[in-house]
């Protein structure tokens, strides 16, 4: 019940009430420590009330926690050293990592604990020492890996064609070779080395993506632009795409420039998502997935109705024409690609002066020009401006969050002993089996002298309150008013003092 009490309240909105409660329900768990502890029993999700805090965003519960998990070390002047508990936050050994629950909540709010103190130098301290690098070797090998890939696609099995064409539109002169002829001089066998390492990697991606789609699931794990969710999409589609290309190969099966096309594309875009391992880069990756999933998607319904109608018709119109004069819509296929190019202003209108045009061709393509370039492309610029406004203003932010989101799936990836454990163990300093975070705090100048001012100010009030006080009780019944009156006198000075005191420090802040 009492564990139940402590969840309830870090989704309280009066956080100040929220504390002081929670403080106070503490006060009665005999289990303060150990794993019979109230705070360390997680719900039915799994989260115990620290991180329940993180994933609904509560920074004031947040903070609140993390001072009652801090030990100063030592203190001096302005400076201080504090250690921080971490052993919720760290994901060096969390199955349900605090810093993965963070980025991968829909709350925005949730995201600005990533700034707060030990949070932010704790992802720091694993990004700067071991993410970055990690992550530029890896950046480099998928890019070597993809030449690689690339290369044998340009140089693939090829002979002269020896049947006739069929039709005067035929223009195809090389075909695929069979098996048995793709690997026979010494070209062919270089050509098979890079192959089989394409098929290797493919194997690998789909090895390591598949246990996490199966662990976190498939709506979040691509669902989540942090995450990379549309780039787990693009490279899982193209290492399905090798293997259908391996088969094609390995049965000699025709076609199989299908696969191998959009294996090319989706593996060459893919190379953006290393660009969130920089400043500059990483927040662009962010606006063009949200154009892409957001406002193409949307947009492409639209567009898909438009081209539909239109291209039907321009079909009909030039149905009884000669397709030699007017070659553009000659069959149904090429009229919806014609007007597709025609929606994106790629090509000019096709007409043919020296023939005699249709009267409704000139009266639909005015109807299509209208709609199409004016209308809807304008509405798709305006769309995607709006969401280039909104990123923007959280750029620094998102990139911030899809630091972690890397860390942390680095971590998961790599062996332990590239990777060991942040922060130090607690038995250095008697504190147990937890691990902390040293920081070191400097206060401010200004800020330090307004507390010193502070101390001195109440310590007068105090000094004060303690001479009235011994007047007071020295003095008789007889003069107990005289002294009444002059302690009040003394007390009004004293408060003078001080509002003096405050009012000066108030005008210096």
């Amino acid at each position: 019940v009492g564990n139940t009490v402590l969840h309830i309240l870090v989704l309280q909105p009066n956080k100040t009430f929220a504390c002081h409660m929670y403080s106070l329900i503490l006060s009665y768990d005999r289990n303060k420590e150990g794993p019979g502890s109230l705070e360390l029993i997680p719900n039915n999700e799994g989260l115990t009330p620290f991180k329940l805090a993180g994933v609904e965003g509560n920074t004031v519960m947040f903070q609140y926690l993390m001072q009652k998990r801090k030990q100063n070390l030592w203190s001096f002047g302005p400076l201080t050293t504090v250690l921080y508990d971490i052993t919720e936050i760290d994901s060096w050994a969390e199955d349900q990592s605090f810093l993965e629950l963070i980025v991968s909540t829909k709350k925005r709010e949730a995201r600005q604990i990533l700034d707060l103190t030990p949070v932010k130098e704790l992802v720091s301290l694993k990004w700067n020492m071991y993410g970055r690098p990690y992550f530029c070797f890896l950046a480099l090998f998928y890019i070597l890996y993809m030449v690689c890939f690339t290369m044998c696609c340009v140089y693939r099995p090829l002979k002269p064609r020896t049947g006739n064409r069929t039709s005067s539109r035929d223009n195809t002169v090389y075909v695929q070779k069979m098996l048995q002829e793709s690997y026979v001089a010494y070209e062919d066998e270089l050509r098979l080395v890079g192959e089989l390492i394409t098929v290797i990697g493919a194997v690998v991606i789909l090895v390591l993506e598949i246990p996490d789609i199966l662990r976190v699931g498939a709506a979040k794990y691509f669902g989540q632009t942090i995450l990379g969710g549309p780039f787990h999409i693009i490279v899982i589609t193209y290492a399905c795409m090798i293997l259908v290309t391996m088969v094609m190969r390995l049965t000699s099966t025709t076609g199989e420039v299908v696969p191998m096309s959009f294996a090319l594309v989706l593996g060459w875009c893919n190379v953006m998502y290393f660009a969130r391992g920089f400043q500059m880069l990483g927040p662009f990756t962010i606006m063009i997935q949200k154009m892409i999933f957001g406002d193409l998607m949307r947009f492409c319904w639209l567009m898909a109705v438009v081209i539909l109608g239109f291209a039907s018709a321009f079909y009909i119109i030039f149905q009884t024409e000669n397709p030699e004069n007017l070659g553009q819509f000659y069959n149904y296929p090429m009229s919806l690609f014609t007007t597709f190019e025609l929606f994106l202003t790629i090509i000019d209108g096709p007409a043919n002066y020296d023939v005699d045009l249709p009267f409704m061709y000139s009266v639909v393509y005015f109807a299509f020009a209208i709609i199409a370039t004016l209308l809807m492309l304008n509405l798709l610029i305006a769309m995607m401006g709006d969401t280039h406004w909104r990123v923007a203003h959280e750029q620094d932010e998102l990139w911030r969050a899809q630091v972690v989101a890397t860390t942390v799936m680095l971590e998961r990836k790599l062996p332990r002993c590239l990777w060991p454990r942040s922060g130090i163990c607690g038995r250095e300093f008697g504190l147990g089996d937890r691990w902390y975070l040293r920081i070191e705090d400097r206060v401010d100048p200004n800020k330090h002298k307004m507390i010193r001012y502070t101390e001195a100010f109440k310590a007068q009030d105090r000094d004060n309150y303690d001479k009235g006080s011994e007047k007071l009780e020295t003095n008789g019944d007889t003069l107990c008013k005289k002294e009444l009156s002059a302690l009040s006198l003394s007390r009004s000075t004293s408060r003078t003092s001080s509002h003096r005191g405050w009012e000066i420090l108030r005008r210096n802040t």
